[in-house]
C-alpha cells in the first residue's frame, strides 16, 4: 500500500552485508549434537513494522534463535540488539541474495524451523500513473523475493520432516483495494501461493500459514507517500499481528485474519460477488 522507490541495483551482484558477522558461527553444542529444545526462526522485513514486532514477540516467548533480515542495516541492527538476534542485512530482490541468506542462517544456527516472510512494499495511486519501476518493485519484493527465499529454505524443512512457513499477506490481496491495483495483485499471488504450497506439502510435516492483516499502524503508509485517511477499518498495532503469528505457529493454523472480523468481507465477496462489487465500487 505504499509508494516505494527502487534502490539502485548493482551489476556486481548481491549487495549483502552481515552487521553481526562476528556472531555468524555455529551455535550447535560441542560434540556435534543438535539442540532440540531451541528452534530457529528466520524473519524477513525485520527492520521495522510487522517483521520487527514478530521478532520481539518470538524473543519474549523464548525458545527461539532469531536470524533477522531487512534492507536497512542500521535499523536492523537495533532490532537485533533488542531481541538478541543475529542480523543479516540484504536486499532479497538481488540475484543470489536468498541463497546467501539461507547459507548464512544454516551456518549460524544449523537449521531453519520457521520462516516468517514479512518483507513488503507497496504503492498508492492510479494504476495509469504508476511508474514502471514501481510496478517492478512491488512485484519483486512482495512476490518474487518471497518465493525465491521459500524455495531456498524449504528443502531443509522437508528433509527434517518439520517446520513452518508464514507468509504475511494483506486484506488487499483478498478483496482488492481501489488505487492499489498492483499491491492487491501481489498480495493475492502470495495468498494463492500459500494455498497451493500447503496442498503440495501435505504429509511432509511442513506447514504453511497465511496471515491476512488489515490496516496496520506501521511506517508502511509514510513510505508510500499517501497517509491512511479512512475512518474504518482502524489501524491495529503491529504487535497484534505478531501475536497472531505466534498463535498460528503454536497451533498450526493455515490462515488467520487480523482482526478476525475481516473474514466477513472476504466471505461476502465469495458468497455474493455481485453484491460485494457494488458495495466496493461505492465505498472503495
Amino acid at each position: 500500500m505504499a509508494h516505494a522507490f527502487s534502490r539502485p541495483r548493482s551489476a556486481a551482484g548481491p549487495q549483502v552485508v552481515a552487521p553481526d558477522a562476528d556472531r555468524a558461527r555455529s551455535r550447535r553444542p560441542p560434540g556435534g549434537t543438535r539442540d532440540t529444545r531451541t528452534r530457529t526462526a528466520l524473519v524477513t522485513g525485520a527492520s521495522s513494522g510487522i517483521g520487527a514486532a514478530v521478532a520481539r514477540r518470538l524473543e519474549e516467548e523464548g525458545g527461539w534463535r532469531l536470524v533477522l533480515t531487512g534492507r536497512d542495516p542500521v535499523r536492523l541492527r537495533e532490532v537485533a540488539q533488542d531481541t538478541r538476534a543475529t542480523a543479516f542485512a540484504a536486499d532479497l530482490t538481488l540475484p543470489g541474495a536468498d541463497r546467501q541468506l539461507t547459507d548464512f542462517t544454516l551456518a549460524t544456527t544449523g537449521r531453519v524451523d520457521l520462516l516468517v516472510a514479512g518483507a513488503g512494499v507497496g504503492w498508492a495511486g492510479k494504476f495509469l500513473d504508476m511508474p514502471p519501476h514501481a510496478v517492478d518493485e512491488v512485484l519483486d519484493v512482495n512476490v518474487l523475493a518471497t518465493l525465491r527465499l521459500v524455495r531456498s529454505v524449504l528443502p531443509g524443512m522437508v528433509r527434517a520432516g518439520s517446520g513452518r512457513v508464514v507468509l504475511i499477506g494483506s486484506l488487499a490481496g483478498s478483496v482488492a483495494v481501489r488505487d492499489e491495483a498492483v499491491y492487491s495483485a501481489a498480495k493475492a499471488a502470495v495468498g494463492t501461493f500459500a494455498d497451493a504450497l500447503r496442498y503440495e506439502l501435505r504429509g511432509t510435516g511442513v506447514g504453511v500459514t497465511h496471515v491476512v492483516p488489515g490496516v496496520v499502524d506501521t511506517p508502511f503508509f509514510e513510505r508510500r507517500g499517501a497517509p491512511y485517511q479512512r475512518s474504518r477499518p482502524r489501524p491495529v498495532p503491529p504487535e497484534r499481528v505478531a501475536e497472531a503469528v505466534r498463535v498460528a505457529v503454536a497451533r498450526g493454523r493455515d490462515e488467520v485474519y487480523v482482526p478476525s472480523w475481516l473474514r466477513l468481507p472476504c466471505r461476502v465477496r465469495g458468497a455474493a460477488p455481485g453484491l460485494y462489487r457494488r458495495l466496493a465500487a461505492r465505498f472503495g
